[in-house]
């Protein structure tokens, strides 16, 4: 009987340490949840998946304000971590308007070289143009300079159609690079951007687009252009370019891009660098694209501090 009262006997630590126990896993859970909350506050959202290179470091704004902007969706995003900052309907639908060009950028360069030279299948004059002529030859980093600065419609349609199989099997492979890059909201019909119904995508995916475009030098440093001139490889045909983005080059603006058509409203692209990061505005569906990017510049200038994070 004695060793039996033994085995049974409960040490009266277990009904001392067991609760402390459980109230210090409960502290930890509300801490840890207490700071996703402080992180990720009602209007910001996780890229999905959330991935982060090796040096990235998680940004936090230090004084938080809410912008009063027109713009019916927005966000800040860091590029490098892929954080969001800050967003407005981030998941808002919308027509690209010229800023599916960022994508028709992006997919080219996984296929010409910026000497490859490029021949003008069709004359389009619709929309935004520089007169390109048909036959006319011209170099891919010319057509870049054309269709990122003042926006040329006929250059974006003569990279697409110099893609092997021509325009449809090029616009296919840029809703292939839309997946490989996880726009799950994003689609494309054209490579200019003209097709209000059939182009679309939202604040999250564009910011993402422009983020992984802005890690490729050719497009930093042409969306970075403030004017160019460009000729066709035999010198004939002279075309000066002016970027239509007020902004680069204020406020450490190095790009991004600019669009509009009625259905879109007026859409702008916009890469930061802050204390040697680069920051990704997108302000979609806006009645004064320009100022509601200001009013975004403003939140993140000198506002933010950054984290080590170990994935």
């Amino acid at each position: 009987m004695k060793g039996f009262q033994i085995l049974n006997k409960t040490p009266k630590t277990f009904f001392i340490f067991t609760p402390l126990v459980l109230l210090l896993s409960l502290l930890s859970l509300a801490m840890l949840f207490y700071g996703l909350e402080f992180w990720i506050n009602s209007n910001k959202v996780l890229p999905v998946p959330f991935a982060v290179s090796q040096e990235a470091k998680m940004p936090i704004i230090k004084t938080e304000f809410v912008p009063t902007i027109s713009a019916r969706g927005a966000i800040i995003m860091d590029a490098d971590s892929k954080v969001v900052l800050y967003s407005k309907n981030p998941n808002l639908k919308s027509s690209t308007a010229s800023t599916a060009k960022v994508m028709t950028a992006l997919t080219a360069l996984d296929y010409f070289k910026l000497s490859d030279v490029l021949t003008v299948r069709e004359k389009n004059a619709e929309g935004s143009v520089i007169g390109l002529t048909q036959k006319e030859k011209m170099t891919f980093e010319n057509l870049l300079y054309a269709m990122l600065l003042p926006s040329a419609n006929d250059a974006a349609l003569a990279i697409a159609q110099n893609y092997p199989d021509g325009e449809q099997a090029f616009i296919a492979k840029m809703n292939e690079k839309a997946k490989e890059l996880k726009l799950y909201n994003t689609q494309y019909a054209d490579s200019a951007g003209l097709v209000d119904d059939g182009d679309y995508t939202t604040p999250f995916d564009m910011a993402r687009l422009a983020s992984f475009a802005v890690e490729k030098s050719e497009i930093k440093k042409i969306v970075g252009t403030k004017e160019k001139i460009i000729t066709d490889v035999s010198g004939t045909h002279v075309y000066s370019l002016e970027n239509l983005n007020k902004l680069l080059g204020e406020d450490g603006v190095t790009g991004v891009k600019t669009g509009y058509t009625e259905e879109a409203g007026q859409v702008l692209v916009t890469s930061k660098m802050e204390k040697g990061k680069t920051i990704i505005i997108v302000v979609m569906k806006s009645d004064d694209r320009f100022a509601d990017t200001q009013k975004l510049l403003n939140l993140v200038s000198d506002n933010l501090t950054y984290l080590s994070i170990h994935p």
